[in-house]
C-alpha cells in the first residue's frame, strides 16, 4: 500500500466555466482528507498529454467533451486499461471509455463517437433520446460491482449534464465481454460501466462529481483514491 503523496491525472481540456471541472478539484481534497492521503492533482490537456503516464497512479476522465484531441483521450484511456491502472471516467468520460474498448478491444476499428462522426456507421455513442442537461436521476447500481461497493446501496441520486450515451444499436456486443453493466436509470437505460479483471476501472454517465460543490464526499472520488493507494 502506497505511503508516498498519490499523483493523479485528469484527463481533459481544463475550462474554469465548467461545473464539474469546478467540482473534481473538490471531491478530490474531499476524498483525500476523508482517508488522510497526499494528493497531487494534474490537469492533462488531451492535445498536450506526456509521452510517458507512468508516473500517475490513478487517472479520471473529465466531463466537456469533444476534447480538443480525441486520440490522446483514448490513448489515456487505453494506458490505465492496459497498465490497470485505477481509472474513473464521467460524461465524457464515460463516453470515450466506451469508445477506446470498442476500438481497442472489440477490434472495432471503424467505431466513432457520434457527436463528432454523426453519420459513422458504427457510431457507438449517440445521441441520448432525451438530453440529459442538468437533469437528475435514480440509478440503480449492480449488486457486487466496484460501483455498488462504493456507494454501500443500490440506489442512488445523481446528476447529469449530457447529450450522448450508449448506442443501443451496440449495447448488447459492447456488454458481451468483459466490459459490463454496473448502473442504469429509471428507465433501464444504462448509465454505468466497469471492466472486469481490472483493480478499479469504472466510468458513469452522470457525474458524481457535483455532489462536492454540495459539501458531499463522492463516493467514487473516494473509491478512486483507494484503489490508487492499494494499487
Amino acid at each position: 500500500m502506497k505511503t508516498t503523496p498519490l499523483h493523479l491525472a485528469l484527463i481533459g481540456d481544463y475550462n474554469p466555466d465548467v461545473i464539474a471541472h469546478q467540482a473534481i478539484p473538490v471531491a478530490l481534497q474531499q476524498a483525500s482528507e476523508t482517508l488522510g492521503l497526499s494528493v497531487h492533482v494534474h490537469w492533462l490537456d488531451t492535445d498536450a498529454l506526456p509521452q510517458s503516464l507512468h508516473a500517475f497512479d490513478g487517472f479520471w476522465c473529465v466531463p466537456a467533451s469533444p476534447y480538443r484531441d480525441t486520440d490522446g483521450a483514448l490513448r489515456a484511456i487505453r494506458f490505465a486499461r492496459e497498465q490497470r491502472r485505477p481509472f474513473l471516467g464521467t460524461c465524457g468520460g464515460f463516453q470515450h471509455t466506451v469508445l477506446e474498448y470498442a476500438r481497442n478491444v472489440l477490434g472495432w476499428k471503424d467505431a466513432e463517437h457520434g457527436e463528432l462522426a454523426p453519420h459513422a456507421r458504427r457510431a457507438v455513442i449517440a445521441p441520448l433520446s432525451c438530453a440529459l442537461v442538468e437533469a437528475t436521476d435514480t440509478v440503480r447500481l449492480v449488486s457486487y460491482t466496484r460501483i455498488a461497493e462504493a456507494y454501500g446501496t443500490l440506489d442512488v441520486q445523481e446528476g447529469y449534464r449530457c447529450r450522448y450515451g450508449v448506442n443501443p444499436e451496440f449495447l448488447d456486443a459492447l456488454l458481451e465481454g468483459d466490459l459490463i453493466p454496473s448502473g442504469h436509470d429509471s428507465a433501464g437505460d444504462l448509465r454505468a460501466v466497469e471492466l472486469l479483471d481490472h483493480p478499479f476501472f469504472v466510468a458513469t454517465l452522470f457525474q458524481p462529481e457535483r455532489a462536492a460543490l454540495k459539501g458531499i464526499t463522492p463516493p467514487l472520488a473516494i473509491a478512486l483514491l483507494k484503489a490508487c493507494q492499494q494499487a
